[in-house]
């Protein structure tokens, strides 16, 4: 483990990373690992069980997905502020409209949202600012499984709210994108954390510049 005396240098000058900066990266990695378990659980249900009776099941591991993933997003280091906000916005709409959903129809709540797709045009949310998670891993680390899931979540969505997937299209999909976010959330945990943490003195340089700006 590095040392929180340790003086690195950035692009806009010297810092150091303290035990907060360490327990910020760790919490986020805990809550990809929660919320790819959740998901992996919730699609392993769907994909190998035929008994509809267990499919209450996945609407508390929906919420655990959900606030995980949310948790996640507080955390995150990403260097355009509005981008992080935005991320947090698309959450935000996705967890009411799946309040929502859930509190409006007796059926399961992923149920209801499958046999429904227009309903993701709110749920969905959540999962582009999954997706955006993914994008800013693959750009930042260049991670593999993250190049394929900013790919397969929108496919799979998109293509099932139009219609336009066989159904073992989907559950491909659902496999593949389960899979991959598990593999995601094992290798982040055993990722260094300095380089989750970035370049500390451009987040003061951009905090520097929108204080004078305003």
């Amino acid at each position: 483990m590095v040392s929180a005396s340790e003086v690195y240098q950035g692009q806009f000058g010297e810092f150091t990373i303290d035990e907060s900066d360490r327990k910020g990266v760790i919490i986020y990695r805990a809550g990809l690992m929660v919320a790819a378990l959740c998901f992996a659980a919730g699609s392993g249900l769907v994909l190998f069980s035929n008994n509809p009776d267990i499919y209450w099941l996945l609407t508390p591991l929906y919420t655990g997905f959900g606030i995980a993933l949310g948790v996640s997003l507080l955390t995150i280091h990403i260097y355009m502020a509005v981008l992080h906000r935005v991320l947090q916005a698309f959450w935000l709409i996705g967890a009411i409209s799946a309040f929502a959903v859930a509190h409006t129809d007796p059926e399961p709540f992923v149920v209801t949202v499958y046999t429904n797709p227009l309903t993701i045009l709110g749920v969905g949310f959540t999962f582009a600012a999954l997706t955006g998670i993914f994008f800013k891993e693959a750009f930042c680390f260049n991670r593999f499984e993250t190049k394929f899931l900013t790919f397969i979540v929108p496919s799979l969505l998109l293509g099932h709210m139009l219609g336009v997937l066989p159904l073992l299209g989907e559950k491909v999909l659902l496999g593949i994108w389960a899979s991959l976010f598990l593999v995601f959330a094992a290798r982040k945990v055993v990722q260094e954390i300095p380089p989750d943490i970035g370049d500390k003195s451009v987040f003061d340089y951009l905090k520097t510049k929108r204080s004078v700006s305003t």
